[in-house]
């Protein structure tokens, strides 16, 4: 089987989620399914930015236009989007829709992605939703059967711990953009409702509507206690969950969440919101607020600081969480979908 995918995504130093989720699924469908030949396909503009990378044997690199995608037996959307001619079989896979559900973006964005999210759902022949909640999105809001929708979460590294909450400074660590979407504003100004001896890390780019964001920082009582970060790398990144006491995320919209596991797979104890996706993944391993309320998330985050054998307790218990999502699970299950794609046309 020939297996085209929009590798696009997968390409730059800066990963989004999407980026992290790309590079995961290239590299271990070509490690763990190497039954098959790939097409790591490029969109023009960042076709160049790919040439230094050095593909498996058994994968080729090709340029992704939408008026003429590779030959091959399945093409892969891995962010939603499809070409607009079809290939035989197709396969998309949706992350969130926020674009379709709140002013998170700017209406240009919105516009886009909308429409590009719509007609990858008309163009696909099966679609990967990345939790149950992003399924009932893709079935609610885009009229798609749910005969046509297959779940496979993301996944995380595996990894130790880190310190006990015992050895771990008093740090509350956010990781995102500073963005209306991730609730940084109401972050905050929970933050400041909080006992003092604490600082909160917000380690994360600017996004939409940061100007505002950054202004209430630089005007807060708690400025002094507040550090931005600004884009981390992963190294950065992974010092920097082993370090913190407490993970909030206290996000609006989410299709899956991927930092609340990096959290719980470091031995943090997890804050996060109360709805969609983010209950699914952190289930009873965090404290689960209201995200709409400053005073939920400051309760929460206040007796997360009193109650250190709470958070010991959420740490361990979120580190067991982390272990059921694997990316080697997410790979073999994508896989699968390829199979049964395969085998409904004829060609198992």
């Amino acid at each position: 089987m020939r297996v085209a995918l929009d590798a696009t995504y997968s390409v730059g130093d800066r990963l989004s989620g999407v980026g992290v989720y790309s590079r995961r699924l290239l590299d271990g469908l070509a490690t763990r399914h190497g039954e098959a030949n790939y097409l790591w396909c490029y969109r023009p503009h960042r076709f160049l930015r790919s040439l230094p990378l050095i593909p498996p044997r058994h994968v080729r690199r090709r340029l992704l236009l939408d008026s003429w995608p590779p030959s091959c037996d399945l093409f892969h959307g891995l962010n939603q989007r499809m070409p607009a001619r079809r290939a035989s079989r197709t396969v998309s896979t949706f992350h969130d829709l926020f674009v379709l559900t709140a002013d998170y973006s700017t209406p240009e964005f919105r516009a886009r992605f909308a429409a590009q999210a719509r007609e990858a759902a008309e163009r696909s022949d099966l679609i990967i939703a990345v939790s149950r909640f992003t399924a009932q999105q893709v079935e609610d809001l885009l009229a798609v059967p749910p005969a046509r929708i297959r779940v496979v979460p993301h996944g995380v590294p595996q990894r130790e711990p880190g310190p006990p909450q015992s050895e771990r400074p008093n740090t509350i660590l956010s990781v995102g953009a500073l963005q209306r979407r991730k609730n940084t504003m109401r972050l905050v100004e929970a933050f400041e409702l909080t006992p003092p001896g604490w600082k909160l890390v917000l380690a994360g780019s600017t996004g939409f509507d940061s100007e505002r964001i950054l202004r209430r920082i630089a005007e807060s009582p708690r400025s002094r206690d507040i550090v931005l970060a600004g884009y981390v790398s992963d190294f950065t990144r992974s010092r920097l969950y082993e370090e913190a006491a407490i993970f909030a995320f206290p996000s609006l919209d989410e299709g899956f969440g991927i930092p609340v596991l990096e959290a719980m797979a470091a031995g943090a104890a997890v804050l996060t919101s109360h709805g969609g996706a983010l209950r699914e993944v952190a289930g009873d391993a965090a404290m689960l607020v209201d995200p709409l309320e400053v005073s939920s998330i400051a309760e929460g985050l206040t007796t997360l600081m009193k109650v250190r054998t709470l958070r010991e307790q959420l740490a361990a218990a979120g580190y067991e969480r982390a272990a059921r999502f694997t990316w080697e699970s997410a790979i073999d299950q994508t896989w699968n979908v390829y199979r049964e794609l395969a085998v409904r046309v004829g060609d198992g």
